[in-house]
């Protein structure tokens, strides 16, 4: 039995779907998680999610996004970054929840950065406090990746 519960909500706070994880680590305000992909394959265009493949999650209730580090089930190859810009997590003993914000950041295994979902981002109704806050979460991300803080320092040297 998996030590968590991931809750994905959407913006107003809606259940969208769950799953299970296992702690890896944690801290005061974060918790780094392993997830298995247990869905039917996802093609993105620029990756694809296979059914098997592993995820390890990491969940901020002091930032508003969290990292999803991508490795092919099989071999373990880091497939790349997926960023989800949410409101700060929160975090119980054994649940974490996070409200999706739509906008997306993908790095790939290069460093390119992909700034996803901008036109669902806009239509949303958000406080202009949110939305900055939101795309504060994107540059810090960006600044995160060329500067290759963790977990964003397995990025492939050019």
């Amino acid at each position: 039995m998996a030590d968590f519960v991931i809750q994905k909500n959407d913006y107003t706070g809606r259940l969208v779907f769950e799953y299970d994880g296992d702690v890896i680590e944690g801290g005061s305000y974060w918790v780094c998680l392993r997830a298995v992909f247990q869905r039917p394959d996802v093609d993105l265009g620029f990756v694809t999610f296979r059914s098997g493949d592993v995820f390890i999650e990491w969940f901020y209730t002091d930032r508003w996004y969290n990292i999803f580090q991508v490795q092919d089930g099989e071999s373990a190859r880091i497939k790349g970054w997926y960023c989800n810009i949410t409101r700060p997590a929160e975090l119980s003993d054994n649940l974490v929840r996070a409200d999706d914000l739509a906008l997306d950041v993908f790095v790939r295994p290069n460093g390119q950065v992909i700034l996803l979902d901008e036109d669902e981002f806009n239509t949303l109704h958000l406080s202009t406090e949110e939305r900055m806050a939101a795309l504060r979460a994107v540059e810090m991300i960006r600044k995160a990746v060329t500067d290759r803080e963790p977990p964003f320092d397995r990025i492939m040297r050019r």
